[in-house]
């Protein structure tokens, strides 16, 4: 097994179970409930949108199994493949993400309360910044020019309309594979804004009957 093996496979576990670890340690916090929501729901989109597509190659696209070594398929089996993909994106990508964007809008929470645009591309450019990284430094060998991905609800374009973007270090960065977090990226915002909101109303909500739970007991002292 090769090194650049080894780096991918240790890429692909860490990034797919270190943001669940991550969550789990602020189960006392409030917003966990709401945020492990998020993280099912971008899970599912992903996996729905296009991990899936791409790894069994449905659709007029090479399996994932026939586009990387046998070292690598033994390491991370096909058909789970997908899944850790999937956990990935969910948390590394989409709930790092949000944070990234938060952190760089001055940590200002007011920025999931309605759209905007400078968030927004702060998000956009780091949902394909990494994804370019990914297809230049990660996943290169598996998403060269002779290797064919399916075609994907959240990559519409296909393998029939998938120019080549740039090249770079004898690296191509093709289309089809950005188009994803293309789509993704304005769902996601959007996601985010609409659990913020569901959750300031279900605290408000508690604090309100807590409120009145509290004045019922000093009435009846």
């Amino acid at each position: 097994m090769s090194f650049e093996e080894i780096r991918i496979i240790f890429v692909v576990y860490t990034s797919a179970l270190f943001p669940i670890f991550i969550i789990s340690l602020y189960r006392k916090n409030p917003f966990q409930l709401s945020l492990i929501k998020l993280y099912i729901v971008c899970f599912l989109l992903c996996s729905l949108g296009w991990e899936l597509w791409f790894t069994y190659g449905w659709f007029d696209g090479d399996p994932v199994d026939e586009r990387r070594s046998h070292a690598l398929n033994l390491a991370i089996p096909k058909h789970i493949n997908w899944l850790m993909n999937s956990m990935g994106d969910a948390g590394t990508i989409c709930i790092g993400g949000l944070w990234l964007t938060w952190f760089f809008s001055g940590r200002n929470l007011s920025i999931f309360e309605t759209w905007n645009w400078k968030a927004f591309f702060i998000l956009l450019a780091w949902c394909l910044g990494q994804n370019i990284c990914v297809e230049m430094f990660l996943y290169f060998d598996q998403l060269s020019i002779e290797k064919q991905l399916s075609w994907a609800p959240l990559a519409p374009t296909g393998p029939w309309i998938n120019p080549q973007l740039f090249y770079f270090n004898e690296r191509t960065i093709m289309l089809q594979s950005q188009i994803p977090w293309v789509i993704m990226s304005p769902i996601l915002y959007w996601l985010a804004i609409q659990t913020f909101k569901n959750n300031k109303i279900n605290l408000l909500s508690h604090r309100e009957q807590s409120d009145a739970h509290q004045n019922q007991e000093m009435k009846t002292r």
